[in-house]
């Protein structure tokens, strides 16, 4: 089972929130989101409690081991998502499609070179949007192994792999990529608002 629910920060992150959230959660800008993500999780898991939450070596939070489910959360401006799973380790990023500046050189930098084709692929009006889709399913597939953001560069999304990248558009203005160690494929009705 693969379960994808998206919601907005500014909602979730208003009181009323159990105190023990507010005490555990990170000062500044960080704040929001880790409440909304924690709010989002409680909801997906209730009635069951929020099993306690361990840190991998690069960070990536995960249930105890002996807890058989695995979950990733991802936020861009308001919106926030979170995938949880019973059958293996997961990743997903979620971006606004939106005017990046220097897109082209962060293209040049971490792209493969498949991942540069299927942009130049693309009339010009669209190259922004490929370039949204395939940064989100590199930091899905990064997400899903625990790896962090300065790996981006090792990642090809277009090359075979032993994981399953699925993504889907919303609205025209969200880029939603899953990464699942078991086939999925995202669908609109999949995603639990």
């Amino acid at each position: 089972m693969h379960r994808v629910v998206l919601g907005k920060i500014s909602d979730l992150q208003q009181p009323p929130l159990p105190p023990a959230l507010w005490q555990l959660a990170p000062p500044g800008p960080p704040r929001a989101a880790w409440l909304a993500g924690r709010v989002l999780l409680s909801r997906m898991l209730s009635p069951l409690p929020l099993p306690e939450i361990v840190y991998g070596d690069n960070g990536k939070p995960a249930f105890q081991a002996d807890v058989p489910l695995w979950f990733n959360i991802s936020h861009s401006g308001d919106d926030i998502a979170l995938i949880v799973s019973d059958e293996g380790e997961v990743g997903c990023d979620i971006e606004v499609i939106r005017p990046r500046k220097n897109w082209t050189g962060i293209v040049d930098a971490v792209f493969s070179s498949g991942e540069r084709q299927l942009i130049a692929a693309e009339p010009p009006s669209a190259q922004l949007t490929a370039f949204w889709r395939i940064w989100t399913r590199k930091e899905a597939i990064l997400k899903q192994s625990g790896g962090t953001v300065w790996q981006i560069a090792q990642i090809d999304s277009t090359a075979p792999a032993h994981y399953f990248v699925s993504q889907i558009i919303i609205a025209n203005t969200l880029i939603l990529a899953i990464c699942t160690s078991a086939p999925h494929v995202l669908s609109v009705n999949d995603i639990i608002r």
